[in-house]
């Protein structure tokens, strides 16, 4: 016979302040150190050298053969990222919902923490014609990133009273900008510098990579020792302990997947959010292609644009907190999208060959990432019910990054059918159009009484 355990009460309202800070705190560094496989490894450095890789491997047709098939060596670091990105989709959901069945959010989500910068540090061995063992590292670091931030989120309900969540998220995005671009201008300044300490280009590449593994590794220790196990919910709630915690979980999961239509207006947000969220996506990782082959920039500017972004995004996230603060976060992500849209309009507009100007969009993009991502995600904690945080944080993360594909299909189609990447980057308008519409819909209020939870003041 199951027994059933009370949960203890829900921090933001049993911890006195000083308990409650301490960990906030926790919760912002493992922002802090995870952000460093993004900025350094993702974005940057692997993409180019995980390439140049398996171009050394690549057969007289410029073909590498993984697991039997014919690859070309071009499209072997991209095809990578995907494969990770649709395992990933089933590695949430089910780490979420072991999470919520167990309470052992943090041992999950520092463990897969941990799995992940290892993997990261490994890529200090990437060389030669070593294609298969980057693309094995790229998989499992970015699999157990993609797990371990969707289990973190999943503390955000029980670190902030409904009134304090705009700003404490926030502050959250603002420690990852913050943490990923501290690492990356230390790295930048180590890849530039290569040859006055006597390094090789690869061999800078190799420690910049593994530099971001030794970084989340280490920073991961601070929420490892102030995050409680279990992520914070709802006081008086109880929970049924599993006698078979793997097979009761895959059960679990397909009663919330099944559940989650007994909340339309929490799907109708997320359905809200994944399409906007596809169009952020889609711009940040295709600006680079658009400023160097439709504006010219090369490569020193791209990658200083990349830093801007990354440093212009902390105050950004700050400062629409604040804003969330005093008109509601609804309002104020609604507004960011207006921004977005201002952005796009602004970029397919732009001269080539000004680097100013390209630098001036870089600011514009980072004033609104770092908040419409950090307000949609503390918005979405309002419309989750107790006791499912991680679960429904994991459908959220899949919203994030499973459904990315939508946004550069149509970056592609556009540019295949004008042959303009400026009329490409104007067709992501449609996913910020349609999103602020679908959002404006949501009765946000309503929404949030349907799962149970208290309103926020401000909405």
């Amino acid at each position: 016979m199951n027994t059933a355990t009370h949960l203890p009460d829900h921090p933001a309202t049993a911890a006195d302040g000083r308990d409650l800070r301490r960990m906030q705190f926790g919760w912002y560094i493992n922002d802090w150190a995870n952000a460093a496989f993004s900025a350094t490894v993702l974005t940057v450095f692997l993409g180019p050298y995980l390439t140049s890789i398996a171009k050394n491997a690549a057969d007289a047709s410029g073909d590498v053969h993984p697991l039997g098939l014919s690859v070309r060596a071009g499209s072997f670091f991209p095809y990578t990222v995907s494969f990770s990105v649709l395992v990933s989709v089933v590695a949430m959901l089910l780490a979420g919902t072991v999470a919520d069945r167990t309470g052992r959010h943090k041992e999950l989500m520092c463990g897969f923490a941990y799995v992940g910068a290892t993997a990261t540090m490994g890529m200090f061995f990437l060389g030669g014609d070593r294609y298969l063992l980057g693309g094995g590292l790229l998989v499992i670091a970015n699999i157990a990133y993609a797990v371990s931030v969707a289990l973190s989120y999943a503390y955000l309900p029980g670190l902030a009273t409904p009134d304090e969540r705009d700003a404490v998220s926030s502050k959250g995005w603002a420690y990852g900008y913050a943490g990923g671009g501290l690492l990356l201008i230390a790295n930048l300044a180590l890849f530039e510098g290569h040859d006055a300490l006597g390094l090789s280009s690869g061999t800078a590449v190799r420690i910049c990579l593994a530099s971001a593994g030794l970084w989340w590794a280490l920073f991961t220790v601070v929420p490892l020792l102030r995050l409680p196990s279990r992520a914070g919910v709802a006081p008086g709630r109880t929970q049924v302990a599993p006698d078979r915690p793997a097979a009761g979980s895959l059960r679990e999961l397909a009663r919330t997947l099944h559940g989650m239509r007994r909340y339309p207006l929490t799907l109708l947000y997320l359905g809200a959010f994944l399409c906007y969220n596809d169009g952020i996506q889609t711009v940040v990782s295709q600006a680079s292609l658009y400023g160097s082959e439709e504006l010219g920039m090369d490569q020193t500017t791209l990658v200083a644009a990349v830093l801007v972004v990354q440093i212009v995004a902390i105050g950004g996230a700050l400062l629409l907190g604040r804003i969330a603060g005093r008109y509601g976060a609804k309002r104020t992500v609604l507004g960011s999208l207006v921004g977005w849209v201002i952005t796009l309009a602004l970029g397919y507009f732009m001269p080539a060959h000004r680097p100013a100007w390209f630098f001036a969009l870089a600011c514009m993009i980072g004033l609104v990432l770092g908040g419409s991502q950090a307000l949609s995600r503390s918005l979405f904690s309002h419309l989750i019910p107790a006791g499912r945080e991680a679960e429904y944080f994991s459908v959220y993360k899949i919203s994030d990054r499973g459904t990315s594909w939508m946004g550069p299909l149509v970056f592609g189609l556009a540019y295949q059918i004008t042959g303009s990447y400026r009329s490409a980057i104007i067709s992501l308008l449609v996913f910020f159009v349609i999103g602020f519409a679908v959002l404006a819909k949501v009765p946000v209020r309503r929404a949030i009484e349907a799962v149970g939870n208290p309103v926020p003041e401000r909405l």
